[in-house]
């Protein structure tokens, strides 16, 4: 079972290069692009903390190692990340343009669509992570709260948001309102991830 584990989720971390690889491609040959705003998307970004956590978990598991706790957390986060990802695109970002950040089909359906999707799944099948304690449900904000600062910080210098909601120019009050909902649905959605730790179906 650890085998399947690890093989589904390097294939999962290899889809998710080859999709960023794709995308920053046929962006680059379309227009100039800036490395900062393409990197700077809360789907590349939390597509990229997945790939990341998938790798490092194959690794373990194909060395014979134990996962430590910290990677625990680090998937967590990837799950979340990703459910919001999945939901947020496919309910208000669809038919939003985004300045054609993602404009090939194939790799925009990974990132938004098949990632989120596989990440939930593996996170609530596969019973190789540790019981997660609530008092620590604060660590899945240390993240989006650094990505919405900065965005912030550069939607008032630069001008540049890479989504609609979170422009300056719509009014603060509005982003305001839009970064508190983002805190409260990852608490919502890292709580539901934290609970499932106490839960295993498929076990090492």
């Amino acid at each position: 079972m650890k085998i399947l584990f690890a093989s589904l989720r390097s294939i999962a971390a290899a889809a998710i290069v080859v999709a960023i690889v794709a995308q920053f491609m046929s962006t680059a040959s379309g227009t100039e692009i800036n490395p900062l705003n393409f990197f700077g998307y809360f789907t590349i970004q939390g597509n990229i903390i997945a790939a990341v956590a998938f790798a490092l978990s194959a690794i373990f598991i194909f060395g014979k190692r134990a996962q430590p706790r910290w990677l625990s957390y680090l998937r967590a986060l990837a799950t979340v990340i990703m459910a919001i990802v999945g939901i947020v695109y496919n309910t208000l970002l669809a038919d939003a343009g985004l300045d054609g950040a993602f404009n090939v089909p194939w790799s925009n359906d990974i990132l938004h669509i098949w990632i989120p999707i596989y990440a939930v799944a593996d996170w609530v099948l596969f019973g190789d992570r540790i019981k997660l304690p609530f008092a620590r449900l604060w660590v899945m904000l240390i993240y989006p709260v650094i990505w919405l600062v900065v965005i912030l910080i550069r939607g008032a210098s630069d001008g540049w948001v890479p989504y609609p909601f979170l422009d300056p120019a719509s009014g603060y009050d509005s982003v305001a309102v839009y970064s508190l909902i983002i805190s409260a649905i990852t608490i919502l959605f890292g709580y539901g991830a934290y609970a499932v730790t106490r839960i295993k179906i498929l076990k090492t």
